[in-house]
């Protein structure tokens, strides 16, 4: 049996950057409660699921917000999946969120230095009876690359018990460098062994996302998600990317997430341009 902790909360840290980093230095994560604000939450939940209801995906109307599914499961790589996704990807509400001043914030203090936000974007989207492709244990820096500072949010557009499919961290396993790899279904398409990691002690530490809660780990953190056990509720999720701007950072994470779409094409429309290729303000240490 694997072991598994609560995560521990780190909101008492927020103005000790010190602390900070002395804690995700030790656990590989940092764990806040109700980082952000709840209106930010769910008008991004909204957007998310009106287009899941337009393709079919999800109940409307006054049930909107519950987020019940009325297809699928579908998942990453299925041919019905991607006009959805490419419609996530144009959301103005979608990449703004990732700027939230609460996560800069953290951010900041974490690095210590002005942060770059990774424009490559990732909206999540997980049936039921879809358990076999949960996205399975995993480390982010062999798909990120550049700086191994670079720390990614998960988090839940809606509060997210245990049985909907949170997010999971194996805690301490950033510090011994890069795992092997095997083929493994889900997001990423490949997977870790954890037994050995687990046999010397290291632990996964799982909790209850409330509403507003976000999770931030290092890219060598191994991680994967549960699988979402609920009857009929699709489980919502965004993953944004941070790191500090003088890191190097490589020219996939400006890119938008699989490239399918052209970032003009994706800003058509959009109501501000405060958010539309701020990347090229910094003097990137591009790789």
């Amino acid at each position: 049996m694997s072991r598994i902790e609560p995560f521990t909360v780190s909101n008492d840290l927020l103005d000790t950057p010190e602390e900070l980093r002395r804690r995700v230095k030790e656990d590989g994560y940092l764990y806040f409660q109700e980082l952000i604000d709840q209106d930010t939450i769910n008008n991004l939940r909204r957007d998310f699921l009106e287009i899941c209801h337009k393709h079919g995906w999800a109940e409307g109307g006054d049930t909107l917000m519950d987020g019940i599914r009325t297809g699928g499961p579908f998942m990453e790589g299925d041919e019905g999946y991607w006009p959805v996704l490419d419609e996530f990807q144009c959301l103005e509400s979608f990449h703004a969120f990732a700027h939230h001043p609460s996560i800069i914030d953290m951010c900041d203090k974490l690095f210590g230095e002005k942060t770059l936000v990774h424009p490559r974007n990732i909206g999540r989207i997980m049936f039921p009876e879809n358990t076999k492709y949960t996205t399975p244990a995993h480390q982010d820096f062999i798909h990120i690359r550049g700086t191994e500072e670079t720390y990614t949010a998960w988090i839940p557009l809606g509060s997210c018990p245990q049985h909907l499919g949170g997010l999971s961290v194996l805690s301490g396993s950033h510090r011994s460098g890069i795992y092997p790899v095997k083929p493994a279904l889900g997001a990423g398409g490949v997977g870790i062994d954890t037994s050995p990691l687990e046999d010397d002690g290291l632990y996964w530490v799982v909790g209850d996302y409330e509403i507003g809660d976000a999770l931030f780990f290092h890219s060598h953190a191994v991680h994967k998600a549960l699988p979402n056990q609920s009857t009929d509720r699709i489980r919502l999720s965004v993953d944004y990317r941070y790191q500090g701007c003088s890191q190097p950072v490589t020219e996939g994470s400006l890119l938008p997430h699989f490239n399918r779409i052209a970032w003009d094409q994706i800003y058509d429309g959009w109501n501000s341009k405060e958010y539309q290729y701020y990347w090229n303000d910094f003097d990137l240490n591009r790789v």
